[in-house]
């Protein structure tokens, strides 16, 4: 494998984590919990939105333009291995809703970006069929669309269970 391969396979992969078996979408996306943990604690309030903003454009990025070789790569159509596209999901989850409770925030974004990504509700199944890595990316960003839409509601409705004041791009809603 060449050193170009490697690092297209480490971007793919979220450093090898995709290859994990039992759920490697679910163990992909844990680079973006990072992510957001590292920003939320170590980053002013108002830096936040750019700070998560700026890894979702690059995780977009790698699935739009990497997905031609993973496929080459795997010999199939968006291989299980290939979870930037779930890095992107997540991100874009944690964008759209978080609280000031970071704990509650890692624990339901987390859980409801990857059950809206698995479950894949219309329109995002629909989505997944777009060609290449459009196809693969915008199934994971309508699911964490939904998914952050759930949190909103599920935060309005109890609020004690998913974080007080919950926030849209920053702004307290």
């Amino acid at each position: 494998m060449t050193l170009t391969d490697r690092i297209r396979f480490c971007l793919s992969t979220s450093f090898g984590l995709g290859c994990l078996p039992f759920g490697p979408g679910t163990w992909g996306t844990l680079p973006a919990v990072a992510i957001y943990a590292a920003v939320a604690w170590g980053a002013p309030a108002r830096a936040h939105v750019w700070l998560i903003a700026a890894p979702l454009v690059a995780a977009c990025a790698v699935s739009i333009l990497l997905v031609p070789w993973a496929e080459r790569h795997w010999g199939r159509k968006d291989p299980g291995s290939f979870v930037a596209d779930e890095v992107a999901g997540y991100l874009l989850v944690v964008l759209l809703w978080r609280t000031s409770d970071l704990a509650l925030t890692l624990v339901w974004s987390f859980a409801l970006a990857r059950l809206f990504d698995i479950i894949k509700i219309p329109p995002a199944r629909q989505a997944e069929r777009l060609a290449g890595g459009w196809g693969v990316l915008l199934d994971d960003l309508v699911a964490a669309v939904q998914a952050a839409g759930a949190l909103h509601v599920g935060s309005w409705l109890a609020p004690a269970a998913f974080g007080a004041q919950p926030m849209l791009l920053g702004w307290a809603m």
